[in-house]
């Protein structure tokens, strides 16, 4: 295995990532204050990398794989990741967390109607006036109000926002963050437009603080970790650009301008020795082997039929729970089976 790799496909924690070389001049930052590392991988990453992280121990990416995801690493640009559903897009995101030690990965599934805004940050204009209602009716004092008002920076404002994944992501941190944007192309036509200046500049303002910047040049906002950060003159800019992957079933073409921005990888559908892979890593030693008539039954499929890997793992879990054994229950399991890995793209 050649030496440049930093994440190397290994499915075992290292710290390669403090090997990682500095970055290219046009992509170096200089965010600050620097914020307190994040903490370890949640369940959701253990739902994905199966049990015990097998996921990891078990899948080998191929070469391209390990040679495009490093070449984002080195390069502090974004990961466009494309492939057909179930092909083990989001989990790249995850194993390069697990493998090079990256703490939590900041996940913003995207929808039709989701914002550039929603991924950066969110301000509770209405709740911060509510509240000011309600401690007006029960502070007697005006006085006592105001103090209590003004005893935090910038009024207390800070309270009322929450930054975002993209917005995590970016905070100034000494290591990379790993950030899952999930079937961006499930978005309305202007957000992949809207993200190039973001990714670009590996910064962004908040205007509700920088209209404050003069009297509260520094003010603790929520992240979406669930800590509290400062932002300093309404600007949030990173010190260490995040690994970003952004994902795509191939449902629309991107622009031109994104594309520039990022690196691409494209995942093919998985071959059977992957698909084993899969299996052990979420059913154990042995399952691949015991469920192999259910892997080669998922693989038999007529040109273009679309299936994903979930529909694979029901049928095997489902196998595994009712425990067909006679003739009469093995005509069962092939008929459910073949119900539960019935091809997406047919509606009969």
């Amino acid at each position: 295995m050649s030496d440049w790799l930093i994440y190397r496909g290994a499915g075992a924690p290292h710290d390669g990532i403090e090997h990682l070389p500095p970055p290219p001049p046009w992509r170096d930052f200089d965010g600050g204050p620097p914020v307190a590392p994040p903490a370890p991988l949640d369940p959701a990453s253990e739902r994905r990398l199966g049990v015990q992280h097998r996921e990891a121990s078990h899948h080998r990416p191929g070469e391209t794989e390990r040679e495009l995801v490093n070449a984002a690493l080195y390069l502090r640009r974004p990961l466009l990741v494309t492939g057909a559903p179930g092909s083990g897009k989001s989990t790249l995101a995850h194993s390069v967390a697990y493998e090079l030690g990256l703490g939590r990965v900041l996940g913003w599934p995207v929808v039709s109607r989701s914002t550039l805004r929603d991924g950066l940050y969110d301000y509770d204009a209405i709740g911060r006036l509510q509240d000011l209602q309600i401690a007006r009716q029960t502070v007697a004092e005006p006085e006592a109000l105001s103090a209590a008002v003004d005893d935090e920076p910038g009024g207390g404002i800070g309270r009322y926002i929450r930054l975002g994944p993209l917005g995590t992501a970016l905070l100034p941190a000494d290591r990379p963050r790993v950030l899952l944007v999930d079937e961006l192309d499930k978005s309305d036509i202007d957000l992949p437009n809207d993200l190039l200046n973001v990714l670009e500049e590996g910064e962004f303002r908040i205007p509700e603080l920088e209209r404050l910047a003069g009297s509260a040049p520094e003010v603790q906002v929520l992240s979406d970790d669930g800590t509290r950060v400062t932002v300093r003159d309404g600007r949030v800019r990173c010190r260490a650009f995040p690994f970003i992957v952004l994902t795509s079933n191939g449902e629309r073409d991107f622009p031109a301008p994104l594309l520039r921005r990022c690196i691409h990888l494209h995942i093919p559908v998985p071959d059977k020795e992957r698909l084993a892979a899969m299996v052990r890593a979420h059913f154990g030693e042995g399952a691949a082997e015991r469920y192999e008539a259910v892997i080669d039954r998922f693989l038999d499929r007529e040109p273009g039929d679309v299936r994903a890997v979930d529909q694979l793992f029901n049928a095997i879990h489902l196998t595994q729970q009712a425990g067909w054994t006679d003739q009469d229950e093995e005509e069962t399991r092939r008929r459910l089976t073949a119900e539960l890995m019935r091809p997406l793209d047919r509606t009969r």
